[in-house]
């Protein structure tokens, strides 16, 4: 469902280049909940906007489907949901009015708008769809983002922190949704800083530091190449990307 061919992204020029992701490739499949885990300043966040077609890369191709993000981008970004780091909404917009907005943009059938309230009650925000946006709490903000990335139903989803900044009970209601979702055989890729949710969600990780993904698989086989069957995530992220030092 996402294929990543020789990636590679940078940032400036000359002596002022940094190289924000080296040469990576990558698979994820069709159904699979894929985490994407490094330290600050690694690459996820770079790798994510070029995956939704917000960068360009310098090098390698990405695919969605088999559509090619760069050759067919509006047909690749009409099966994504994406969130960003921080919330990207219209602020002076209502809360129904932005999710109207994004169902006219993604064409969701009148028949099949019910689930922007479906799923404003999931994360507690239909008390607030009449208020203009500006008035809602960067958490709820937060909450808007997942709603407008879930409402079209696409084929993936593609994540960046989604987690932080939710109150308990909607991350709980965040995680339920996203297994329900690859179990109808749609696909997950997210970033995170939070293991234990890694850990416990994901069908298989990728680690990257310093722009080059130095693994991907699931968290089992991971133990299983470090030879620590009794490690958390936690004990192999910081070891395997030096961050124990």
């Amino acid at each position: 469902m996402i294929r990543i061919e020789n990636l590679s992204r940078s940032y400036g020029k000359g002596k002022n280049k940094i190289d924000a992701v080296i040469d990576l490739s990558l698979e994820v499949r069709k159904g699979e909940l894929f985490g994407f885990l490094g330290p600050n300043g690694a690459g996820k966040t770079t790798t994510i906007k070029v995956l939704v077609g917000l960068l360009n890369a310098d090098e390698g191709r990405v695919f969605i489907n088999n559509i090619n993000i760069d050759e067919q981008s509006l047909k690749a970004k009409s099966i994504i949901g994406y969130v960003a780091e921080e919330p990207i909404v219209y602020e002076k917009m209502t809360g129904m009015k932005f999710f109207s907005f994004i169902a006219d943009v993604f064409k969701v059938p009148e028949s099949k708008r019910k689930i922007i309230l479906e799923l404003s009650e999931l994360f507690e925000i239909q008390d607030a769809l009449n208020d203009p946006i500006s008035a809602y709490s960067h958490g709820m903000k937060q909450k808007v983002s997942l709603v407008s990335a879930l409402l079209h139903d696409p084929e993936v989803l593609i994540l960046d922190e989604p987690i932080i900044g939710l109150d308990p009970k909607a991350s709980f209601n965040l995680k339920e949704k996203l297994k329900e979702y690859c179990k109808r055989g749609k696909t997950v890729f997210f970033s995170t800083h939070v293991m234990e949710v890694a850990e416990r969600l994901c069908d298989r990780v990728g680690i990257i530091s310093k722009g080059e993904l130095i693994a991907a698989a699931p968290f089992s086989k991971l133990k299983a190449i470090e030879g620590k069957k009794n490690a958390t995530l936690e004990q192999l992220f910081l070891e395997m990307t030096g961050e124990d030092t």
